[in-house]
Formats: structure tokens, C-alpha cells, sequence
């Protein structure tokens, strides 16, 4: 699906590359699919399969700040209202937060016949108000090369002094086909097209239909691995416009279970009079079992922080099956 979500969140390690990806994870117990048994030497084994990106919800955020004490609400979660905040949130969300945890995605689709479920909690504080939503992002391997994604979003708002919006936020339906792979190519390449529904409450997240067409890129090596791309949303509804972000993650496999990561992202103006973002954030990812992972991202906004996203986050629980 797609993220829109801040820059707290780690991702996990990939058996097509044998490598891991940016952010922090925990894992135990038997080894996810024979790519991985063999990379740390274990014997053969049922495969099994690996978490995937949560890109879809951290699309929801765009922008990403360093936490403060409550400020104004996240321009990217997607229970804001249109504005350069709001459509970073639904970037952010949309698992999302390269895959998850982090605003930029990976290439990386869900194994044929397996499925990547996220259960996440992210948001973000601008200089006057703070959302966020709570969601489940749902990945299915329909084929070689091809992911199906939905996410479904609890969404709110909390502008200063006015009263708290919370309800079903906008829906993100996608799909993420890989059409380059790393060993015929040097890269792996995907075309990840999200499609976000109008929100079923006022007041939280956009009340138009969106439509996000990012191209995604990745490469490992050793224990490295390094992700992101970008693409434009079409998005033009009263005050709303068109907008295009990119991003780029750098991650390490520093323990058998746990990755660490570190990312930069940057947004155009997606309101008129609106102004530009760039954001930057740290992620982990620990893989707690083969089907069970943590995964959290944080950072601070660095261009017009206190407009668009004084402090992002993200936090989620993902199973794989």
C-alpha cells in the first residue's frame, strides 16, 4: 500500500537480495525462507515469508519533524485536513511509513502467496495542531512481482483550540509491481500506484479522491542496503494541488534481528500558497520471530518545519505468513 507515514519505522530483511533494509526489526526462532538459511548457514527449511515494506501508511505522512511537546498537528497524517501536512501524512500512512518504517518505499513486493499485515499508530505535530491515525495495512503476494495492498485508517485531527475530528480515514487501495530485478539489472525497480479515497468523516484526512504514481528503486550489498525514488500526486480540489516528493533511505543490518536505518525526504507544495518540505528521520526494525516484527521511525522537519511538520512517527507490529 502506500505510506504516508513518518520516519520512525524499520524494515526487515529481504530474502530476494539477501540483505537487510534500513530500519530496526526483532526476529527469532526458525530463519524466513532459504535465501536467509543459507546466507546464515542453517539447514534447509519450509520457506516462509518476510515482512515487507510498509510504505503505504508512512505515505501519508509526507514531512517529518522531531518530536516536541504537542505542537500543532502533523501536516502528513492523514486525519489532516488539505495541506502540505496532510498529504505528507497520507504518504506516510499509506503503508506506508520503503517500506515501513520509513515516508520512502522499497521495491520489494510480498512473496507470491504470503501475506504482510501491519497493525501501526503514527502522527504529526505542526505549529498548530497534531494528527495522526491508528490502521491496519494489509499486503498480499497475488503473484510473481506483484503486491496487492489495502490500508484502512482510524484517523484525527487536533487543531489548537478547536474541538478533536477522529473517524474512518481515507482508505488506500494499491499495487506494487517489481519489472527490474537486481540480478539481471544491478537494481530491483517497481511502479507502485496508490489510490486514496475520499475520507468517510469530516474534518479528518482529505475529502477527495487522490492518485500517487512513485517509482521505486533499491540495491544491497554486504550488509547494506539503500532504497527510494519518488513520484507526484495528482490531487486538485479547492485549495489542493498536484505535488511531487522523493526520498532516499540508507539502512544497515547491525545484529542478526535488529536493522537500523536513516532517511531524507523532500516534498513540494500541495496547497495553494503552500510551501515546500524536507524532513529527515531514523528507523528501526526487530524481528522478534520469523512472523513477528517491531518496527518504529521518528524525525524532525527541517524545511518550514513549524508550517508542515515540526515532529513525525511511526510505530507498528507486523505478521508474516
Amino acid at each position: 500500500m502506500s505510506f504516508r507515514a513518518p520516519f520512525l519505522v524499520g524494515n526487515v530483511y529481504r530474502p530476494e537480495s539477501g540483505s537487510w533494509r534500513l530500519s530496526v526489526r526483532i526476529a527469532t526462532g526458525n530463519v524466513a525462507n532459504e535465501t536467509e538459511r543459507r546466507r546464515i548457514g542453517a539447514p534447509p527449511g519450509p520457506v516462509r515469508p518476510v515482512d515487507t515494506p510498509l510504505a503505504s501508511r508512512l505515505e501519508k505522512h509526507r514531512s517529518a519533524a522531531w518530536c516536541l511537546p504537542r505542537m500543532p498537528r502533523t501536516g502528513t497524517i492523514s486525519a489532516i485536513p488539505a495541506s502540505a501536512g496532510a498529504a505528507f501524512l497520507l504518504l506516510f500512512a499509506g503503508t506506508a511509513f520503503a517500506g515501513p518504517p520509513y515516508i520512502s518505499d522499497d521495491p520489494q513486493p510480498t512473496d507470491e502467496g504470503h501475506y504482510e499485515i501491519y497493525a501501526y499508530t503514527l502522527g504529526t505535530t505542526t505549529r498548530d495542531d497534531t494528527g495522526g491515525e491508528a490502521g491496519i495495512d494489509f499486503n498480499y503476494g497475488a503473484a510473481p512481482d506483484l503486491q496487492l495492498t489495502a490500508v484502512v485508517p482510524y484517523a484525527y485531527d487536533s487543531e489548537d483550540g478547536a474541538p478533536m475530528h477522529a473517524g474512518l480515514g481515507s482508505v488506500e487501495l494499491a499495487a506494487k509491481y517489481r519489472f527490474l530485478h537486481q540480478d539481471d539489472f544491478g537494481l530491483d525497480v517497481a511502479f507502485f500506484p496508490r489510490v486514496f479515497l475520499p475520507s468517510a468523516t469530516r474534518g479528518v484526512e482529505q475529502q477527495n479522491a487522490s492518485l500517487f504514481l512513485p517509482i521505486w528503486a533499491e540495491k544491497d550489498w554486504d550488509k547494506w542496503s539503500a532504497f527510494g525514488g519518488g513520484g507526484c500526486e495528482l490531487n486538485r480540489n479547492g485549495r489542493s494541488r498536484n505535488f511531487c516528493q522523493a526520498g532516499w533511505v540508507l539502512a544497515r543490518q547491525i545484529l542478526p534481528d535488529l536493522q537500523l536505518g536513516a532517511e531524507i525526504v523532500h516534498q513540494s507544495a500541495d496547497t495553494e500558497g503552500g510551501r515546500a518540505l524536507t524532513a529527515a528521520g531514523a528507523g528501526i526494525t526487530y524481528d522478534l520471530t520469523p512472523n513477528y516484527h517491531l518496527m518504529a521511525y521518528a524525525g524532525p522537519g527541517i524545511q518550514n518545519a513549524a508550517e508542515n511538520d515540526r515532529c513525525s512517527w511511526y510505530a507498528a507490529v507486523q505478521f508474516t505468513f
